[in-house]
């Protein structure tokens, strides 16, 4: 297929694009490049540096390349940012949506696989989260992406030529096995990514955010995938598209590790040890946290690889070692 990938040149867009490279695809990327990197998609793909507000440019994308279908990963992605700039998330993460679907609409293509996330359902009472439990957000930024789904829901209701699929992402972590694709955010605010950071003198250490949890070492636990396992079910949900359908699945490996374990993790694959202090919890902070993701797996026939936090820890700590700058300085 010719797939058009939206924020391509990130984190989870740029690992996509390379898989669909892989399975015989045709991606063109689409990237303002506020978070994403031009060097990490490759010279040879179609690129273009165009926001989802230029409606008519996409839409002439869209036409030029015969696009087929649309993987939708572009977005902003930090739960305090969205907090602090509710106004921006709204506009980016929902309104964008809205262009990117209206170019889709004028363009004739109404294949689509959308970027997700376990923060639709907030605070739940229930433990592992299935696709069933109650989507409550507790921040802008679940909000602006579970409106993003009530308006595909709407949509493919209106117009059953319309086939879409919504990934809810858990913890999402690691980097291409070879190395060569990885993690680069500014500000870095994920768990790895800043441990390692920390381990190779990048940042003076890292806050635990609280030990008095109600778990078996006093630390939040979490559900973490695997960025390649991730894509998988990116390229498995396209296929499964079907019109008049929006589907949504939950992303995780089933089980959660803590904050002291992933520390661990870090040490026994680097053989350092990463600067750790504790610090007080964070407001809406969650002890446990992990997804059942027996619908996709029994649906789609997806299964994760990637099940242990050292093998993930390992992947990311190639891409860090080698690019202990990113991109800019590889």
């Amino acid at each position: 297929m010719n797939v058009l990938v939206a924020g391509g040149a990130g984190y989870i867009g740029s690992h996509a694009v390379r898989q669909l490279i892989a399975a015989g695809h045709k991606p063109v990327v689409v990237d303002n490049l506020v978070r994403g990197h031009r060097e990490s998609v490759p010279p040879h793909i179609p690129f273009y540096c165009v926001p989802l507000s230029a409606k008519g440019e996409l839409e002439e994308i869209l036409r030029r390349h015969r696009v087929d279908c649309v993987m939708h990963f572009a977005a902003l992605a930090y739960v305090g940012e969205s907090v602090s700039e509710p106004l921006r998330y709204y506009a980016n993460n929902t309104g964008g949506t809205i262009h990117l679907l209206e170019a889709m609409e004028a363009a004739g293509v109404k294949r689509l696989v959308f970027s997700s996330t376990c923060a639709t359902y907030g605070e739940p009472q229930e433990m592992p989260i299935r696709e069933t439990t109650p989507q409550r957000p507790i921040n802008p930024y679940g909000w602006s992406k579970l409106m993003a789904e009530q308006i595909m829901k709407d949509l493919v209701a209106a117009d059953p030529r319309w086939a879409i699929v919504s990934l809810r992402y858990f913890n999402v972590a690691g980097c291409a096995e070879d190395g060569t694709l990885g993690e680069d955010h500014d500000p870095e605010t994920h768990l790895i990514p800043r441990l390692l950071l920390a381990t190779l003198g990048r940042l003076p250490e890292v806050e635990i955010f609280g030990n008095d949890y109600p778990t078996a070492d006093g630390t939040c636990i979490r559900d973490y995938i695997h960025v390649d396992d991730l894509c998988a079910a990116h390229l498995m949900a396209m296929e499964a598209c079907h019109p008049g359908q929006f589907l949504a699945y939950n992303l995780g490996i089933g089980r959660g590790y803590s904050v002291r374990e992933v520390v661990k993790a870090v040490r026994q694959v680097t053989g350092l040890d990463p600067p750790t202090r504790i610090g007080p919890r964070r407001p809406g902070d969650p002890a446990i946290l992990f997804a059942d993701s027996a619908k996709i797996q029994q649906e789609l026939g997806w299964r994760p690889r990637f099940l242990s936090i050292e093998a993930i820890v390992d992947t990311a700590w190639r891409w860090f070692r080698a690019h202990p700058r990113g991109y800019h300085a590889a």
